[in-house]
């Protein structure tokens, strides 16, 4: 029981970790600790990860209800949605990480919590959904999250993998973390490590960050905006991602990463989406 409590707070701790230093990198467009946006503040955020973080680790609880859970007490706590989409990622990663047997490794333990997902879950998810009420949730006529039919969360997933990538780590384990934006992370940290020692985890986020805006669509962007804007942005993203790897000291990238991150804004532009895969890459870091 006292292993089981601390390996609760070690995974409550990680989750904390993930979202503040996720909130420290220089995300454009994004709300983070350079600037405010889009009539949320990064106390906003910080209150979110404190009231989410003592419920999302808790021992013995289905994957929905951590899900259901974390959104009700930052619904809370700051009464809008600030976290929805990271909490949808880290409540499979933390429930993978505590059900993990002995000589298995996190992705394929994340694989068997996905495949044991059930439709209570599903239920609970669409009750979260609802609740946090994101931008851009409009109605579809299958799995419909407004009704309360039960089907698995993971067939629900499915049914939303061609136009949302949070629903597309649920069908393909979460390959976008596990393949790629981890070993951005570490790549990055070790790259700037002698220039940027105090803040080389931010920069590495940063660049995480970068690395899916440049590779695929940001699907809180085309919900929002359509996809012609958000290729737009790929192509952006594309361009200063290029010019960050080349600096030797990511530092000097801060002046051109905030005027970007003032342009995002005035065109009420946040690609929430690749935020969010970059908190659930940060804890996968922490975890592993």
């Amino acid at each position: 029981m006292a292993a089981n409590a601390l390996m609760v707070e070690k995974l409550a701790s990680a989750y904390h970790s993930a979202c503040m230093l996720e909130l420290q990198a220089l995300k454009p467009g994004n709300v983070h600790m350079f600037a405010d946006g889009h009539g949320m503040t990064v106390q906003d955020f910080i209150k979110s990860a404190d009231a989410s973080a003592l419920v999302i680790a808790r021992a013995n609880l289905t994957v929905g209800e951590r899900i259901l859970q974390s959104v009700e007490a930052t619904h809370n706590a700051v009464g809008k949605n600030t976290n929805l989409g990271l909490i949808l990622l880290c409540a499979p990663l933390i429930h993978a990480a505590l059900s993990m047997g002995e000589h298995q490794s996190l992705q394929h333990s994340v694989a068997n919590t996905l495949n044991q997902l059930t439709a209570n879950d599903g239920l609970l998810a669409g009750q979260a959904i609802v609740l946090a009420n994101p931008a851009g949730l409009g109605r579809v006529a299958e799995y419909d999250v407004h009704e309360q039919t039960k089907i698995n969360l993971l067939t629900m997933m499915q049914s939303a993998e061609d136009k949302d990538f949070i629903a597309w780590q649920y069908t393909h384990a979460f390959s976008d973390i596990f393949e790629f934006a981890v070993s951005r992370y570490i790549a990055a940290e070790k790259k700037w490590q002698d220039r940027a020692k105090t803040h080389s985890d931010a920069w590495a986020t940063t660049a995480v960050y970068l690395g899916l805006l440049a590779r695929q669509l940001d699907s809180h962007v085309v919900r929002k905006h359509g996809e012609f804007l958000a290729k737009e942005l790929m192509y952006e993203a594309q361009v200063i991602e290029a010019d960050y790897w080349a600096t030797d000291n990511p530092k000097l990238m801060q002046k051109p990463l905030l005027a970007w991150d003032a342009s995002l804004k005035e065109r009420n532009i946040n690609p929430g989406t690749s935020a969010d895969l970059t908190v659930a890459c940060l804890l996968v870091n922490y975890l592993q």
